[in-house]
Parts: C-alpha cells; structure tokens; sequence
C-alpha cells in the first residue's frame, strides 16, 4: 500500500522506440514487449488502488488497520472485497454523505475491473499474415445451448489507448480513496 508519505509512483519507461511505427514494420517481440508494459502497469496500478479497501474496511467497520488487513486477505477475490466495503458502507450508522461518497469510489473501481480481467484472462498471439498482435480469452462462455471459448481480438492502438486511461483513472481514484481516509480519519 502506498500511503500519502511515500515517493511518488515511478514514471512510465520511455515508449519503445517503435511507437508510431506501423504495426506491419515493427517486430512481434516490440509489439507484444508495449503490450505486456501496460498490462503490468494496469496491474500495478489496480493492485495499489484495490489495497486501499483495507482503509475503507478498517474506518466503516471501526477496527484497526492490521484487523483490516486480516479481513482483506481473507476474502480472495476483488468483488467480494468491494461486496464488504459497499455492505459496511450502507449501515445504517454510516453518515449519508460518507455512504454515497464510498458507493461512487466503489463503483469506479468496479468500472476498471473489466478491462484489468480481460488481459489477465488471456494470451497473446502473433498473428503473422495480417501482421497483428492479438488476445485469446482464455475463459469459457456459457451460452444457452452452446460454449464458447478463445474469442480472438486484435490489439489495437485504440485498446492500447483503453488501458492507459484505465490506468489514469485508477491513479485518481487512488488519490480520491486516499483524500477520503484522510478526511474521515480512517487508519491509514
């Protein structure tokens, strides 16, 4: 967890000298090496911003950080972390304004967590006679009658775009959750 008092995030490494290249000039390793660079800093970047939960944890719920920590570790998945906080959050001894200002920041994180689980629910492939990098979900969908699995998506500059406002987006939120603790005297 990254408190208010430690050195800022690090910055993004230098784009690969291959940014603006059209993708049929550049190398498959250079595409999939921009790719896997912004996967891992959405990751990171998630993982950073979901730990904040312990603090809303610990403050809706009156208990100390460490308590907190035990109860985040607890629940293994993100849904059933952000499931608690929403559910602490609406009793009834929680001010109304508190309550709607933990549903919003709940929310948004819940908004990032589609694309942080596509890319990491899938690999990655080179498609070499249309000369693309592209995704393979590796989750199977249930249809009525039928499965589906491997959907296929080229990687595009647009997703590429996708993922780095993603990764703005958690970096407010970050900022946001880490204003609200500070305002509600949460243990931080």
């Amino acid at each position: 967890m990254r408190g208010p008092e430690m050195a800022a995030e690090p910055a993004l490494p230098p784009r690969a000298a291959t940014e603006g290249v059209p993708a049929a000039d550049q190398r498959p390793s250079d595409m999939l090496d921009e790719v896997l660079l912004r996967v891992g800093r959405l990751n990171y970047t998630w993982t950073n911003t979901e730990s904040l939960l312990i603090h809303l944890i610990a403050g809706l719920s009156k208990v100390e950080k460490d308590v907190a920590v035990v109860i985040f570790l607890t629940l293994n998945t993100t849904r059933a972390r952000v499931d608690l906080v929403q559910r602490l959050a609406k009793m009834d001894r929680v001010a109304m304004t508190l309550r709607d200002e933990v549903l919003d920041l709940t929310s948004r994180l819940t908004r990032e967590a589609a694309l942080r689980n596509k890319y990491n629910h899938c690999i990655y492939s080179f498609d070499p006679e249309m000369g693309q990098l592209q995704t393979i979900l590796m989750r199977i969908q249930d249809r009525r009658h039928e499965i589906r699995m491997g959907k296929t998506e080229a990687l595009t500059k647009g997703e590429a775009s996708h993922m780095d406002e993603s990764i703005n987006r958690l970096r407010q939120l970050n900022v946001d959750i880490w204003d609200l603790v500070r305002r509600h005297h949460f243990p931080a």
